[in-house]
């Protein structure tokens, strides 16, 4: 019964740190990268629809991104999705290609960007916490209901904090690695 508990737990934090490295992918740093476009929907036949599932997205160079419409009428509705989108990116036209360029980072908006990241791992902190919370609710209910011993129950709120310990070293982890990504020229 406890081990259900832990291994749930850890399974339910991981997601959190997985879900947080989604987040950071959206935060941009000085080089182009497809996963930037992710949040990026355009109207397709009266439909919200990603940006991925109706064009190709690559990498022309480390500054540049180019997105090819599978469809040729696309090109206007993909631009202006493109422009909507409150990621700061002015794409150009030529032909079928849209090129994204990306622009360089000023020191302001590099650190408006850090305090994105660090927003983002704390809401995965949080998320890891409650997860603790609910876990050790879930232990004092089975003490409660005699299924587990008071012994049984200090070596699991212990192990529980460890993984929680073991879980949010991996969230600083990670915040540190976009902060050092974010201040490279």
């Amino acid at each position: 019964m406890l081990e259900d508990l832990k291994k749930d737990a850890r399974e339910r934090m991981a997601k959190s740190v997985e879900a947080l490295g989604h987040a950071f992918n959206k935060i941009r740093t000085g080089r182009a990268h497809p996963s930037l476009l992710d949040s990026v929907s355009v109207n397709y036949y009266g439909t919200d629809t990603p940006l991925s599932q109706v064009a190709n997205i690559n990498v022309s160079d480390a500054r540049t991104l180019s997105v090819t419409p599978w469809e040729k009428n696309l090109v206007p509705d993909i631009e202006k999705a493109i422009m909507k989108s409150d990621l700061g990116l002015n794409p150009a036209t030529s032909g079928n290609v849209i090129r994204i360029p990306m622009p360089p980072l000023t020191e302001e908006t590099r650190k408006g960007y850090i305090r994105q990241a660090r927003n983002e791992a704390e809401n995965a902190r949080i998320s890891i916490r409650n997860i603790r919370r609910d876990v050790l609710s879930d232990v004092k209910e089975l003490l409660k209901s005699r299924d587990i011993t008071e012994d049984e129950d200090r070596k699991a709120q212990d192990d529980i904090q460890k993984i929680t310990d073991s879980y949010i070293a991996k969230v600083d982890a990670a915040l540190a690695d976009k902060e050092t990504d974010l201040m490279e020229i």
